[in-house]
């Protein structure tokens, strides 16, 4: 038997009474943002398990900037932040702005409980720090946790589907895998039985706009996406998972293929052999382009742009009324990179 998870667990029970110590001494300290990063950081590199940051890089390709602090660990400060700041959402949103520029993963954290208190009484400005929170996500442990924030917004005011329908054009894989990942947590914020009622969203219509994407990261949310949104509309996804499917066995398409056998193990297992059976021999190619249809609008949208011809673009993108304050630019100053690759 692994020693890993014991010596976790030992770890968490050693420095519990050390986490709430922290916990208590940031509640006085909210008023003033800097004192108040200062001493969370301080709190949570007494808190960091070496072990614990040597997986954490090992599961997150590229460079990560973390302190390795186990999740039990950090429980204590997010409740004592989300209590102290409930009713207050100037102050978390101040907060939350000034957290929000650190570069450790467990201090930005911090911002996304502090969005989840104030976007029932101040939304805009909590969805503003929120987009901009997704443009400079690097990694997919803050996208994902992004998500749950975004779910919960979508929840309070559902027109805020619009902002998940523009990032399905970005060229930030990072972004696109947030609608991936939105969808894949939206059924767990509500209880089992209010589930239903999120069929009548555009989820499976943006996951269908963005499979065939060329990037892992988006793969993995989308399939993570299905397998989700099977708790909402199981026969919705039955229905895409077979047309999908098809239409990547007719084109040999792996990406396409990929997020489909990602998303079998979650269905009914004579669909799953069926579907694998028509699959078999569809594998990704390198160095394939993007499939999808929001990277062909997003293409086509950059070409236009180069010929000076932005008013057909009505022509090639659906025509969604953003959100108020929504970001309205479809592709960054490099429209290829991701989406072509």
């Amino acid at each position: 038997m692994s020693t890993v998870p014991s010596r976790a667990d030992a770890f968490v029970a050693a420095h519990l009474a050390e986490a709430r110590s922290v916990a208590d001494r940031l509640v006085p300290l909210l008023d003033r943002p800097d004192a108040f990063v200062a001493a969370l950081e301080e709190g949570l590199r007494d808190l960091a398990d070496p072990s614990y940051l040597d997986e954490l890089r090992r599961m997150t390709p590229g460079h990560l900037a973390a302190l390795g602090v186990r999740t039990p660990l950090t429980r204590p400060i997010h409740a004592n932040v989300r209590r102290i700041c409930r009713g207050r959402p100037d102050i978390a949103l101040w907060v939350a702005e000034r957290v929000e520029r650190e570069p450790y993963l467990e201090v930005r954290a911090i911002a996304c409980t502090l969005l989840r208190v104030s976007l029932d009484d101040d939304p805009e400005r909590s969805w503003q720090l929120l987009r901009r929170m997704a443009r400079n996500a690097s990694n997919w442990i803050s996208v994902d946790t992004l998500a749950g924030v975004a779910a919960l917004g979508i929840l309070l005011e559902p027109f805020r589907w619009a902002e998940l329908e523009q990032l399905v054009y970005v060229a930030s894989p990072w972004e696109r895998r947030l609608v991936g990942s939105t969808i894949a947590t939206l059924p767990f914020e509500v209880v089992p039985e209010d589930r239903p009622r999120l069929a009548d969203g555009p989820a499976l219509s943006l996951l269908e706009q963005l499979i065939g994407d060329a990037d892992d990261t988006v793969q993995k949310a989308l399939a993570w996406a299905l397998r989700s949104w099977i708790r909402v509309d199981a026969t919705g996804v039955d229905r895409f998972l077979d047309a999908q499917a098809a239409r990547a066995a007719a084109d040999g398409d792996g990406h396409r293929a990929r997020v489909v056998r990602d998303a079998l193990r979650a269905v009914d297992p004579g669909q799953a052999r069926r579907l694998r059976t028509l699959l078999a021999g569809v594998r990704r190619a390198p160095r394939r382009p993007s499939t999808s249809s929001a990277s062909r609008a997003a293409i086509a949208f950059a070409e236009l742009i180069a010929a000076g011809r932005t008013t057909a673009v009505t022509r090639l993108v659906p025509q969604t009324a953003p959100a108020s304050g929504a970001r309205t630019d479809l592709l960054t100053d490099e429209p290829r990179r991701g989406l072509a690759e």
